[in-house]
């Protein structure tokens, strides 16, 4: 029971931490009360769904002005995403004087520029691949696909098509803020990037857990 539990709830996945193993499910079928018992419980919650109770050992986590030398950039912290600012907590905590670009790729997209002093510069959000395509979910889709062609179906025209918007969205916007921060190293996380990692033409670093691990640390920071 001494334990702590370290959960991620999302859009479309939930994730936790419990005694350094990582677990996942759909949200749409979690019960957190089917979770190991646990003296205090660290929780991200993003879901737009989700409605979390209030209970003693349930520890939600908002989004701060700051992290030991990281800054939030925000004027109202709380209103990043504390899903985004754990992920930088955890690559800021790898080495706290190297800046980073972090794309996290899920039901939404989020890229966040941190510099090397620790200032988190700011991000741009845009909805996934499958959040696009659930807007015409009338329009087949293809697993397979070649961006930067066209074709001569419905199908394979929406896959191509979809697929390009998130690509070339990425790609674009990661040169434009090389321009301006070239040293800066890049990450990638989330469930989306084996859909897309072949499309993308920048050199990257995948990092699978980076929220888990920032709540932890964050947890353990606080006390």
């Amino acid at each position: 029971m001494n334990s702590c539990i370290y959960l991620d709830i999302g859009n479309s996945i939930t994730k936790w931490k419990y005694e350094g193993k990582y677990f996942d499910t759909l949200t749409n079928g979690f019960i957190i009360a089917e979770l190991p018992n646990a003296s205090k419980i660290w929780i991200s919650n993003v879901s737009s769904t989700f409605i979390l109770e209030s209970k003693p050992n349930f520890m939600l986590v908002e989004s701060q002005k700051k992290y030991k030398s990281l800054i939030n950039s925000y004027e109202k912290p709380n209103m990043l995403g504390s899903d985004r600012w754990l992920a930088m907590i955890a690559l800021y905590e790898m080495n706290p004087v190297k800046g980073f670009i972090l794309v996290d790729i899920g039901t939404a997209i989020t890229i966040d520029v941190v510099d090397n002093s620790g200032l988190h510069l700011g991000g741009v959000i845009f909805p996934g691949l499958y959040k696009i395509r659930d807007t015409f979910d009338h329009f087949p889709v293809s697993k397979e696909v070649k961006t930067n062609e066209i074709s001569q179906t419905t199908k394979g025209a929406w896959s191509i098509g979809t697929m390009d918007l998130i690509v070339n969205g990425i790609n674009r916007k990661i040169h434009d803020i090389k321009i301006n921060e070239p040293d800066l190293d890049i990450y990638l996380t989330g469930g989306g990037v084996s859909n897309l990692e072949k499309f993308l033409d920048f050199s990257y670093v995948y990092q699978k857990n980076l929220v888990l691990d920032g709540l932890e640390l964050f947890a353990n920071n606080v006390g």
